[in-house]
């Protein structure tokens, strides 16, 4: 890619985690956005809801993100339209996969980059939780997941020592907003709020919606 081109891409650098919990999922992100090394917007969200089911959080190229929130609303509603039925929180992750890895491998002077965490809960109440890395590879995750997030090494690291299966959704909240305060710390591509959306068996909502406004003195 021509290095002018490179440098002037909205990215969304971002900090993201997922977490398993005992009675549900956490899906977290920072507000953070950037051309080059400059932070353009500090009101980017990052999580968005795809239907009243499940919930998308991606990083990497901010049209690549935003274009494939709007492929996935319509292709699921579609196919529910068409076959009458739900389609569950794995086939969401799928359709998901399918798109970035057709999307990579299309001839392009700007190569599709988008990571993606997907959450929701199934018709039979279960709840999970799929990280998508941007060549379109899905995984199921039982534990938590910061996908190709630049927060990711300082996220990890963190809930490497306190998370555990037995988290409980409120716990898993506090530790979520723990990691994004941890990575926008250290990370100069992260920062300016936190976003965080729970799913469990009755449904998707978001919980955490802050701003972090700097202070002159």
């Amino acid at each position: 890619m021509d290095e002018d081109l490179k440098k002037n891409i909205l990215k969304i650098g971002t900090s993201l985690v997922g977490i398993v919990c005992k009675d549900g999922v956490v899906l977290a992100a920072d507000r953070q956005s950037t051309i080059a090394d400059i932070a353009i917007s500090k009101k980017e969200r990052k999580i968005e809801k795809i239907n009243d089911y499940l919930i998308f959080a991606g990083t990497g190229t901010a049209s690549d993100i935003r274009m494939l929130g709007k492929l996935v609303k319509a292709e699921l509603r579609l196919k529910q339209l068409k076959s009458k039925q739900r389609p569950s929180v794995k086939e969401g992750a799928n359709l998901i996969g399918t798109i970035a890895y057709n999307n990579i491998r299309q001839p392009t002077m700007i190569p599709f980059i988008a990571g993606s965490l997907v959450a929701g809960f199934n018709e039979d109440e279960t709840f999970e939780l799929y990280s998508v890395e941007p060549a379109g590879t899905v995984s199921k995750i039982d534990d938590y997941d910061a996908n190709i997030s630049g927060g990711m090494a300082f996220i990890l690291g963190l809930l490497e020592r306190r998370y555990n299966e037995n988290l409980s959704l409120k716990e898993g909240v506090q530790l979520a907003l723990d990691c994004i305060k941890s990575a926008a710390e250290r990370h100069t591509g992260s920062g300016y709020g936190i976003d965080v959306w729970t799913v469990t068996k009755s449904g998707v909502n978001q919980i955490v919606a802050q701003a972090i406004k700097p202070s002159y003195i």
